[in-house]
């Protein structure tokens, strides 16, 4: 069996503990390298003692020279710092998988045009549920159509600092598209006083925050006497560390490309 070097960056956070753990955890992956910002206190630690399983990896602030000896960097930070991650990937001809939301559009073509030299999975949600509840969502939108009524409502924890997720962005995306729509020009992110009646075509988007809450997520379509919900709930970042991983396999051996979580599981031909 060939092991594959993977790194994780923003290690010491709650997400890179559990994609270390994970990584650990697999037979097929050695962990590489393990990333900070400048100045955080768990620089040049032993990575594996932050989950009590101490593996010879310190975690480290300077990027190039950490991630020499890697194949795959997995990335759930910030966009800002992902994309400095990626400028040095792109150099390397490191492979990434990306988890951080929060990307604006000029910095998705970024990503974008790296994906020429380097291969690429990007996506809001690695959760293997998650991306199922995609394909239902396209399913569903097709089939119903233009007679019912969208709203997507999602809960994250407190800390969170984009809204609406990136995961409700992208069902809204999938939706839209499904329906012949243009997201960004049917979603509603907001109503407060009088409002009028609900707008044909909209696409409404709800978000709560709060407690510890890891994430939820339902599209609710509303008819005239009846109303289908598609709802997914994660109780533990674990489910979101075994799709990277899944992706991070799904990269070993491919040059260069954008792929999504929809192509690692193989979705996109599946319920046409």
């Amino acid at each position: 069996m060939t092991t594959m070097n993977v790194a994780v960056a923003g290690s010491a956070g709650r997400m890179g503990r559990m994609l270390i753990e994970t990584v650990l955890g697999s037979s097929d992956l050695r962990l590489a390298a393990a990333l900070e910002q400048p100045g955080h206190p768990q620089l040049g630690k032993d990575a594996g003692e932050l989950i009590g399983l101490p593996c010879g990896v310190v975690i480290a602030e300077k990027v190039e020279p950490a991630l020499s000896g890697s194949r795959v960097l997995i990335d759930f930070t910030r966009p800002e710092g992902t994309l400095s991650h990626l400028a040095v990937c792109r150099r390397l001809g490191i492979n990434m998988v990306i988890g951080t939301t929060g990307f604006d559009e000029a910095q998705k073509k970024i990503i974008g045009v790296a994906a020429r030299e380097i291969a690429i999975v990007f996506a809001p949600n690695m959760s293997v549920g998650v991306n199922v509840m995609l394909k239902l969502l396209e399913v569903a939108a097709a089939t119903l159509g233009d007679a019912y009524d969208v709203e997507i409502i999602e809960a994250h924890h407190r800390h969170k600092v984009d809204a609406p997720s990136g995961t409700a962005l992208k069902m809204g995306e999938v939706v839209a598209q499904a329906l012949g729509r243009s997201l960004a020009e049917c979603a509603v992110y907001e109503r407060r006083g009088v409002t009028g009646e609900r707008q044909k075509g909209a696409i409404g988007f709800a978000a709560v925050r709060g407690g510890d809450l890891v994430g939820e997520h339902t599209v609710l379509f509303a008819g005239t006497g009846e109303r289908i919900e598609i709802t997914h709930r994660s109780t533990s970042r674990a489910t979101y560390a075994q799709g990277a991983i899944r992706a991070a396999r799904f990269l070993a051996d491919r040059d260069n490309g954008l792929f999504d979580m929809q192509d690692v599981l193989g979705l996109k031909s599946a319920i046409t």
